[in-house]
């Protein structure tokens, strides 16, 4: 075999490995893209229920009102926050402030025999669940992604093309990994 044969198969299996690296790049650039997407129909789903809920013990603990309107400005917040880091934090906020809401259902037992209360619960319940299985999914990809941008050979190839590491979706701030502490007692005075 010629140089020329040999120097043509090493420059085809460069190109080869090249492709390879980026098509695998692009793969879990997209699964991270869609990862994100199904985070974003489930917060959808539950910015939409929020509302009901507020509305329902509004009726039942109307004097409340600090609780609700908590639960009201962490759902706006949420809904205006752009980016993982700052989406999470919004969450968590909004997560804390609907297990306030929700606490409130200890200290008035008629709204717990409320028959669409005990479904908008159950069904929060549900996407509380939904939510946080694609937040593993999505932070799994990201995994995936962040390890390969950074990893020899592959690191050269996405550099060339400028992937970037993602943000991961993640509970920030140690109070936020605390249940909330909730408490009806009368203040002092």
């Amino acid at each position: 075999m010629s140089f020329a044969w040999i120097l043509l198969i090493v420059v085809g299996l460069l190109v080869v490995i090249v492709i390879a690296l980026y098509n695998g790049l692009i793969r879990l650039r997209v699964q991270a893209d869609n990862a994100w997407s199904d985070i974003d129909v489930q917060l959808k789903r539950r910015y939409d229920l929020v509302p009901n809920v507020v509305e329902t013990v509004k009726g039942y603990a109307g004097h409340e009102r600090g609780t609700l309107e908590a639960v009201i400005k962490a759902r706006s917040s949420a809904m205006a926050a752009q980016g993982p880091a700052a989406k999470a934090d919004a969450e968590n906020i909004l997560t804390g402030a609907l297990r306030q809401l929700f606490a409130l259902s200890e200290a008035y037992p008629q709204l717990r025999a409320v028959e669409s209360f005990t479904q908008l619960q159950n069904t929060l319940t549900a996407l509380e669940d939904s939510i946080q299985n694609a937040r593993r999914y999505y932070n799994a990809v990201v995994r995936d992604l962040n390890t390969k941008i950074q990893v020899f050979p592959s690191n050269i190839i996405a550099g060339m093309f400028n992937f970037k590491p993602r943000e991961f979706f993640e509970v920030s701030a140690p109070a936020e990994r605390e249940a909330p502490k909730v408490s009806f007692g009368t203040p002092a005075a």
